[in-house]
């Protein structure tokens, strides 16, 4: 629970960032990052946690998949990482953001 609480205090400090494919996926689906910012603040739990390398430095991180409405109560499929930089925590980084199916 204390990650999507850290998850959740990014996102109300508007701390998120977008990969291309996650702006890619929103304008498909018609989403903005309003949309993204509700579904993560609505988000009761994370759904899963993936082990995954990064495919530029190679070293491992978690991706954290959260499946949540909007407050229009449209399902929206997020998968991302929290960022830590200096030891502080700073960004939420969004690797996929659509329409949950």
């Amino acid at each position: 629970m204390e990650t999507l609480v850290r998850i959740k205090r990014c996102a109300l400090a508007n701390r998120i960032r977008l990969t291309n494919k996650a702006r890619c996926e929103m304008e498909v689906d018609n989403l903005d990052i309003t949309d993204i910012r509700e579904s993560l603040m609505n988000a009761v739990a994370i759904y899963k946690t993936i082990r995954s390398t990064n495919a530029q430095t190679g070293h491992r991180e978690y991706l954290h998949v959260i499946q949540s409405p909007n407050l229009a109560g449209i399902a929206i499929y997020t998968k991302g990482k929290l960022l830590v930089e200096d030891r502080t925590e700073t960004f939420y980084v969004l690797v996929s953001s659509k329409h949950a199916l």
